[in-house]
């Protein structure tokens, strides 16, 4: 993402039916159960991962392998009707398990076909499946959830003031999730750490479009004033990048070079002035490939909305988001976010310097390329910056300041004094490109850059980590 402004009667029962209904309901309440016939037994998965900044996102005990969403929309009456078919592996055996989910109403759920009872509090959900299925939950096994919801979406406010979640727009609106707006208008497992693929069936007023990221599933159907969007993302993606925006759009589809399909939808009052940037996608994303490694999708592109629908931009999986016209500077920092973010997705929230530092290099580097800027200069111009060294970029301070300038320009500093030591640009281009095949659809830590950069150098670059990733003072420029 761009740098943000400086979510009954009763009927008497015999003893022995009465101690047995004692029995089951402390088995009901017990942290451990008895799952199914196999009597295996089962916990409760984790209501959160324990994010250093955000710990109550996401939930332990299983692993979303895809989502399957059908959502009817009302922009207008700003209201939403969806279903959620989620197909996870369960980790540990479960008893019950939590998904994230903030504001809507859950109308009903299903575990393996059969009723869940489902218990709120706050944004988590825990679902306790028909002792049936138990036996469906064991660690290792994949089982599906079904979740009716409802409601009118909520905007919701970062600790940093910015917003995210469901945010109306003039004619629509559009869902944007870094880093926790997602459950504003699907239920999930809310955590960068847990990717998934995702289909789409967006139903909308007639005359609007529905965009999302990935590929059109067929065409769009129209019926009693409604028209109905189908979108697939057949790679893994966290659900901060998922995005759905509902308007009127000027859309375009072609097909660059690798059959990578290039999907565009810009807004009509916006069109003429964001038409030379947006045409130049397939140029960028060529010129990010021969850098940083292969294009680790099927398909690209880019929503532009109009100013003001949102107070930044943001590298939406596919297509990144962009309020109003983009810079050719910020179409390049968006789509080498499908590499470093993307692609390769931050283990925690504290490793966000990994997406943001990488993906301002890819500016500096397009300028020394294309506009005979050396990087260099983008470095000194940083280093001189004040709010570059309010901390260190691997370590901010708390959850307002995870995309403040540190991670940025602090971060993109990191990665010039990485290719300083390698002292050789295609040695250094290689670096980058094996870093993204090597954790291609994946996640990774800090901790997992820098060793594969010392791997990869063969040289100890401790007194480099502890100057510019952790350091608390400005190093010497040169240090």
């Amino acid at each position: 993402m761009d740098q943000r402004p400086p979510v009954r009667g009763t009927a008497r029962t015999p003893r022995a039916a009465r101690t047995t209904v004692l029995l089951l309901a402390l088995a009901f309440l017990a942290p451990a159960c008895t799952a199914g016939a196999g009597g295996v037994a089962g916990t409760p998965g984790a209501s959160g991962l324990r994010d250093p900044y955000f710990p109550k996102l996401g939930n332990g005990g299983y692993d979303v392998t895809h989502y399957d969403l059908t959502l009817d929309v009302d922009p207008a009456a700003h209201r939403l009707r969806g279903t959620a078919a989620i197909t996870a592996r369960a980790t540990q055996d479960l008893s019950s398990f939590n998904l994230d989910l903030v504001g809507l109403k859950v109308d009903s759920a299903t575990v393996e076909g059969r009723p869940a009872a489902v218990n709120r509090a706050g944004d988590e959900l825990t679902l306790r499946p028909d002792i049936e299925v138990g036996s469906k939950l064991r660690r290792g096994r994949t089982f599906r959830t079904v979740v009716h919801y409802s409601g009118s979406p909520q905007t919701i406010t970062d600790p940093d003031d910015s917003e995210e979640g469901w945010l109306p727009t003039a004619d629509g609106a559009v869902a944007l999730g870094e880093p926790t707006g997602s459950m504003a208008w699907f239920p999930g497992n809310n955590h960068p750490s847990d990717k998934a693929s995702y289909d789409m069936k967006v139903t909308v007023p007639e005359g609007l479009t529905a965009v999302s990221n990935g590929e059109p599933a067929g065409p769009p159907t129209t019926a009693g004033g409604r028209t109905t969007y189908r979108w697939h993302t057949p790679e893994p993606m966290a659900s901060y990048l998922a995005t759905l925006a509902v308007g009127r759009f000027t859309t375009k589809t072609s097909t660059m070079a690798g059959g990578i399909t290039v999907f565009t939808a810009v807004d009509p009052t916006v069109a003429k002035a964001s038409a030379r940037t947006v045409a130049r996608v397939p140029e960028v994303v060529k010129w990010e490939a021969a850098h940083f490694g292969p294009y680790p999708f099927t398909a690209t592109g880019a929503i532009v909305e109009r100013k003001g629908d949102a107070g930044y931009a943001l590298e939406t999986q596919n297509r990144p988001f962009f309020p109003g016209p983009p810079s050719i500077g910020l179409l390049v920092h968006e789509m080498a976010h499908q590499w470093f973010g993307d692609s390769v997705t931050p283990a925690s929230w504290q490793d966000m310097w990994l997406n943001e530092g990488l993906a301002t290099y890819a500016e500096w580097l397009w300028e020394e390329e294309k506009e005979d800027t050396p990087a260099q200069d983008s470095f000194d111009d940083a280093y001189e910056e004040d709010a570059n060294w309010a901390f260190p970029p691997a370590d901010p301070p708390s959850a307002a300041d995870i995309s403040q300038p540190p991670v940025y320009g602090r971060g993109a500093m990191v990665i010039h004094k990485i290719r300083e030591v390698v002292d050789d640009d295609k040695r250094f281009f290689a670096l980058l490109a094996g870093w993204t095949k090597a954790h291609r659809h994946g996640n990774a830590s800090t901790a997992d850059f820098t060793a594969y950069v010392e791997k990869a150098t063969g040289k100890d670059l401790t007194e480099l980590w502890k100057n510019w990733l952790y350091g608390r003072s400005r190093p010497a420029a040169d240090g």
